[in-house]
């Protein structure tokens, strides 16, 4: 038997929730499917327009656009008040660094190029690695004095923010949209209870906000615990640094990151080695439990 062989794997995935479950059929396990968040545009846009506004008048250097999601809705935002045509040449008229693909998607169709395009696995560390070398390699860019501003995408990254105005930038921050717990939240307490009691195998996480919902549902169950006892037999897998270092905040150790942070590759290479996985997770769990 390969793949999942009928493991029950959970997927806290929301708009793409049946394209994962499908997946996971796909390699032969039974998905158990709990949104863990929804998309709320912010009440008040003031941010967003004041950034708009700012940039018309040249008051930005650079501009790092975090999401592509997020480079759509601030665009939408914008074109409440400005027009499209001078909202993108005055993007024109600045350094735009995109992390990873999917901004890069959304500036192109802009006829918007980035000065700097992040590599995978596109987390902060490697959009501050991208700063210092064009800093080190091009002598019209600098981060000193540079005025920024960074689309955020529900959740602040606290390290980049630090990051960027240790070297010497004046950071402004942009905040898009947020997320929220589902309207729903009885598939997620059902899954926090089938965790907390043993009857799921494997987790799929594709964004750390998933998992700061999850505990949250946990501990107004009062189920954090036991829920934290049930992931230590349970396959965590995450699907990239960023998410695992949001696990890692709650106490929890990914087993797992896919080579590429993309859906697929973390259904198929969890998939590949759950059998693995789930064996070392549980005698480990069982040898704490006898004291061994």
């Amino acid at each position: 038997m390969s793949g999942f062989a009928g493991l029950r794997v959970l997927a806290l995935e929301s708009r793409r929730a049946a394209e994962l479950a499908k997946l996971i059929s796909t390699y032969g396990g039974e998905p158990v499917v709990a949104p863990a968040m929804r998309e709320v545009p912010l009440e008040s846009n003031t941010e967003a327009l004041g950034f708009a506004a700012r940039l018309l008048a040249g008051e930005f250097d650079l501009v790092i656009f975090l999401t592509g999601v997020g480079a759509r809705a601030l665009l939408s935002v914008v074109e409440t008040t400005y027009k499209r045509g001078e909202y993108i040449a005055a993007l024109q008229r600045v350094k735009v660094v995109a992390r990873g693909p999917k901004p890069v998607a959304v500036l192109r169709e802009l006829g918007v190029t980035p000065a700097i395009t992040v590599p995978e696995p596109n987390t902060w560390r490697e959009l501050l690695r991208a700063l210092d070398d064009a800093c080190d390699l091009k002598n019209d860019f600098r981060l000193r004095g540079a005025r920024v501003a960074v689309q955020e995408y529900g959740v602040t990254n606290s390290e980049l923010l630090s990051g960027l105005s240790e070297r010497g930038a004046s950071v402004t921050r942009v905040p898009v949209y947020q997320w929220a717990l589902p309207d729903d939240l009885a598939p997620l307490r059902t899954a926090v209870k089938a965790i907390s009691e043993g009857n799921i195998d494997a987790v799929l996480f594709t964004t750390g906000v998933q998992a700061a919902h999850l505990f949250q549902v946990a501990a107004e169950m009062k189920l954090e615990e036991a829920m934290r006892l049930g992931l230590d037999r349970t396959i965590v897998a995450s699907i990239g640094p960023t998410t695992s270092e949001e696990l890692q905040r709650r106490g929890i150790r990914a087993d797992i990151e896919p080579s590429h942070p993309k859906m697929g590759f973390l259904v198929k290479e969890t998939a590949e080695r759950a059998a693995e996985l789930l064996r070392g997770k549980r005698q480990g769990s069982a040898a704490t439990q006898s004291g061994v």
